[in-house]
């Protein structure tokens, strides 16, 4: 059985397996959870987007879709790299929110990794509401088989989110 926790906290601090990065569709780096993540990981990172890019996903990562790469300066072994949907853009679906949950599950299940920890994705810039994240988040989580993913944590970074997130845990 998989446990399920939320915690406030650096998401690139985490000593788990892999960590979700909130990407953009380029792979290439961006502000919030992504710049963070990008940053500590050292430029190696924006190496290994850029030959995805090259590669895999030449017309970028669509929403819903995660991808790995390794973490190079980080304390995780893995960076799985996911694209929310943008709700100032009209992407208010919330399988689009769900498969970003579902699809890191199921490329950390096929590295090996057996904990994990997300962000709130879509739940910052993006401007999903806190508490429907938490709700879609945890539900995904839940529903969704990954086998050998004993741990996940939902690292947030601000009262509000972990709040949310605790809710949705009840």
């Amino acid at each position: 059985m998989t446990t399920i926790e939320a915690a406030l906290g650096d998401l690139t601090a985490e000593k788990v397996d892999a960590i979700v990065n909130a990407a953009n569709s380029s792979l290439l780096g961006g502000g919030g959870v992504d710049g963070a993540i990008h940053a500590a990981a050292g430029p190696r990172l924006l190496e290994a987007c850029r030959r995805l890019r090259r590669t895999e996903w030449r017309d970028g990562l669509p929403v819903g879709e995660a991808v790995a790469t390794d973490a190079f300066d980080l304390p995780c072994r893995w960076v799985i790299h996911t694209v929310g949907p943008n709700a100032h853009r009209g992407q208010t679906d919330p399988a689009q929110l769900a498969s970003c949950f579902t699809r890191s599950l199921d490329v950390a299940a096929a590295l090996g990794a057996t904990s994990i920890a997300f962000p709130a994705i879509s739940a910052g810039a993006y401007g999903w509401d806190a508490a429907d994240v938490a709700r879609i988040a945890v539900g995904a989580v839940r529903s969704h088989q990954a086998p050998g993913v004993e741990l996940v944590r939902f690292v947030l970074f601000g009262n509000r989110l972990l709040d949310a997130f605790r809710a949705a845990l009840d």
